[in-house]
């Protein structure tokens, strides 16, 4: 019996350390990341600006242009070209559809300051939200009038007098 029973506990034991064991197992499972770890990358090659204020980033070399981000104090970015003028910069911007963006030239620093830019085409101007018109009819009341007449300034009517009250004195009784 006692061997019985030394089995059973042995059996038993087996059972909660595999049982154990799985539980680990699938714990160990569980903590594992689902979406892959960003790998670090080397610095890129070139030129780049490096940002000494907080600085927009547009679509186009205009303020007509989108602002799609903001740089802000100490971020660098790749430089890719200029602006036929020289006045802004294309940088490599992840974000925006193609991957490029535009900042003004006198608020970043190029590094190495002695590196040249390739002259890139701007992308077209974009079209004004609001286009400024006049009505026709109403422009239409307005012809003809001539020049307005100038008004008659308010003359100075005086005040009718006020007139002054007297009391008389009471006789004391």
């Amino acid at each position: 019996m006692r061997r019985w029973s030394s089995s059973l506990a042995l059996i038993v034991s087996a059972f909660l350390l595999s049982l154990l064991a799985s539980q680990g197992a699938a714990a160990q499972d569980a903590l594992q990341a689902t979406v892959p770890a960003p790998t670090v990358t080397g610095t890129p090659a070139g030129p780049i600006i490096r940002v000494p204020e907080e600085v927009n980033v547009r679509l186009g070399p205009s303020t007509d242009y989108d602002q799609v981000g903001v740089l802000i104090s100490g971020q660098t970015a790749p430089a890719v070209g200029r602006s036929p003028g020289g006045e802004w910069i294309q940088i490599q911007y992840p974000g925006v559809s193609g991957g490029l963006a535009w900042v003004f030239a006198p608020l970043v620093r190029l590094e190495p300051s002695t590196a040249t830019l390739p002259i890139v085409e701007p992308p077209p101007t974009p079209t004004p939200r609001v286009t400024a018109t006049i009505d026709p009819t109403l422009a239409a009341q307005f012809v003809g009038l001539g020049t307005p007449r100038p008004t008659r300034p308010p003359t100075f009517t005086p005040a009718a007098p006020v007139p002054q009250l007297t009391f008389e004195p009471i006789a004391e009784t």
